[in-house]
C-alpha cells in the first residue's frame, strides 16, 4: 500500500497495517467478482462446489468406518475443503465474509449477495447429493456409519447444545475463509482447509452442507425424511450464517474501519 494512501485512511507506518490494508482490498475484489458473477456462474461454481465437498464426505466417512475416530475422520473430510480451495469453488457457507465485505465497500448489492447465496446454497445440495447417490450405491460397508452419523445431528435438536454446535460451525468456516485470504502462502492456505475440516467434521460441529450430504445419504436409505430435514436445516443455516457474520465478519469489518470508508469514499 502507498504512502499517500496510508496517510488517507490514518494507518500507521507498522508493517501488520499493510497487511491488513493488503488483505482487506483482496477480500474486497474478490468480493465483488463473486457478486458480479452471472446466474450461470453461481450454479456452476456452487454444483462444483457440492460435488467436491460430497468428496469429503466419502473420504470422512471411509476413515469413521475403519478408525471409529471422529478426529481422524474430521482430517480426512479435509481433502473436500482443499479441493474447493485448489479447484475455486465455494460452499454457501463461504459467502459470509468475502461477498459481504465487498457489499459494506459499496462494491456490490444487497439483490447481487441474495443471487449468490441462494444461486451457492441450491446448487451445493444438488452437487451434494449427486455424490450421496453414487457412495450409498458404490459402499454398502459405509450404510450403518452413514446412518449413524446422520442421525447423530438430526437428533441432537435446537436446544442450548444446538443452537452452539451451529454457531460455531458458522465461525469455523468463516475463520478458515479469513485465514486463506490473509495469506498468498498456497500451503498456508492448504493448512487452514486441514484445520477448518478438523474442527468441523472431527468436533461434529453443525454445518448446513455438510450434514446435509450426511442426512440425504440417510434419505436415500430410507432411514431419515425430507421433512426431518428441512426442519433441521432452516435453523441450521440461519445460525451458520449468524455464527459467520457476528462472531468473524463483523469483527473484521470493525478492524477495517478507515479502509472501508476509504473504500466507500
Amino acid at each position: 500500500m502507498s504512502d499517500e494512501r496510508r496517510r488517507e485512511v490514518g494507518e500507521s507506518d507498522e508493517p501488520v497495517e499493510d497487511e491488513v490494508a493488503e488483505s482487506f482490498d483482496a477480500v474486497v475484489e474478490e468480493g465483488a467478482q463473486r457478486l458480479s458473477r452471472t446466474w450461470a456462474g453461481v450454479l456452476v461454481t456452487g454444483l462444483s462446489g457440492g460435488l467436491e465437498i460430497g468428496v469429503g464426505v466419502m473420504a470422512y466417512l471411509a476413515v469413521l468406518h475403519e478408525t471409529g475416530s471422529h478426529l481422524l475422520a474430521g482430517l480426512a473430510f479435509s481433502v473436500g475443503l482443499v479441493a474447493l480451495l485448489l479447484a475455486h469453488s465455494e460452499l454457501f457457507t463461504e459467502n459470509f465474509l468475502v461477498p459481504i465485505a465487498a457489499l459494506a465497500a459499496k462494491e456490490g448489492t444487497v439483490g447481487q449477495l441474495a443471487k449468490l447465496w441462494a444461486g451457492t446454497l441450491v446448487s451445493n445440495l444438488v452437487g451434494g447429493w449427486l455424490v450421496m447417490l453414487l457412495v450409498v450405491a458404490a459402499f454398502p460397508a459405509l450404510h450403518e456409519t452413514l446412518v449413524s452419523s446422520a442421525r447423530h445431528y438430526l437428533d441432537t435438536g435446537f436446544g442450548w447444545q444446538g443452537v452452539c454446535l451451529a454457531l460455531l460451525g458458522g465461525m469455523v468456516i468463516t475463520l478458515m475463509t479469513r485465514m486463506q485470504h490473509g495469506t498468498d502462502s498456497d500451503p498456508a492456505r492448504i493448512a487452514a482447509a486441514v484445520v477448518g475440516g478438523l474442527l468441523l467434521a472431527g468436533l461434529q460441529l453443525m454445518h448446513s452442507i455438510l450434514d446435509s450430504l450426511l442426512v440425504f445419504g440417510a434419505i436415500t436409505l430410507g432411514e431419515a425424511s425430507f421433512g426431518e430435514w428441512l426442519g433441521w436445516f432452516v435453523p441450521t443455516a440461519l445460525l451458520n450464517a449468524v455464527g459467520g457474520i457476528v462472531l468473524v465478519t463483523l469483527l473484521r469489518l470493525i478492524r477495517s474501519k478507515e479502509l472501508l470508508q476509504q473504500a466507500r469514499r
